[in-house]
C-alpha cells in the first residue's frame, strides 16, 4: 500500500486536458463549473440548494411526476426540449441563457427564468426517481450537465457528497 502512494504517477489532473499539448492552457473544468463561476443569480443558488437538501433527505424515492402541459408549454414558449431530450450543450446553451435572463431588466424574463429552472429541476427529480428509464439514447444527457450545474452553484455541495 505505501509502495502504491510513494509511486504515484506525478500528473496534474487538473491542469491539462487529454487533449491538449504542451502548449494548452487548457484546464480540464467543466462547462458546469465555468457557468458557475459567472455571476449566479441568487434563484439559482437558492434552487440547487432546496434540490440538494431534499436529494439528501429524500433521496427521491417518491413517485414523481411528469410535467404538466402548461410547463411543457412554457419550454416550447423559448424552444427548449424536455429533459429527456436535451443534450449536454442544449443544456450548457439554456443554462447559460437562463443566467442571462435572471438579471435582465424584464420582469417577465426573469420570472420565466426561474420557472424554467424549477420545471428542469423537476425533470431531473424525475428522472432520478424512475432511475433514468426514459432516456433512450446516451445523446441525450442534459440532466448530467444540469446536476453538475446544481451541485457547483449550491451551498452545500461539500456537505452533500452524495451526489
Amino acid at each position: 500500500m505505501l509502495d502504491m502512494i510513494e509511486n504515484k504517477p506525478q500528473i496534474d489532473l487538473t491542469s491539462k486536458s487529454a487533449f491538449s499539448n504542451e502548449n494548452d492552457t487548457f484546464t480540464s473544468r467543466s462547462v458546469a463549473a465555468l457557468l458557475a463561476k459567472n455571476t449566479v443569480p441568487l434563484s439559482h443558488k437558492r434552487i440547487a440548494d432546496n434540490y440538494l437538501v431534499i436529494k439528501k433527505i429524500f433521496k427521491f424515492q417518491i413517485s414523481l411526476n411528469r410535467i404538466t402541459n402548461v410547463e411543457k408549454a412554457l419550454l416550447e414558449k423559448y424552444d427548449f426540449n424536455v429533459l429527456e431530450f436535451t443534450t449536454m450543450q442544449q443544456m450548457y446553451n439554456e443554462l447559460t441563457l437562463l443566467q442571462k435572463w435572471s438579471v435582465s431588466d424584464d420582469a417577465q424574463l426573469r420570472e420565466d427564468s426561474d420557472n424554467i429552472l424549477q420545471i428542469r429541476v423537476s425533470e431531473l427529480k424525475y428522472l432520478e426517481a424512475s432511475s433514468y428509464a426514459s432516456i433512450s439514447n446516451e445523446i441525450y444527457s442534459g440532466y448530467k450537465a444540469l446536476l453538475q450545474y446544481l451541485k457547483e452553484i449550491s451551498k452545500f455541495q461539500y456537505e452533500c457528497n452524495f451526489v
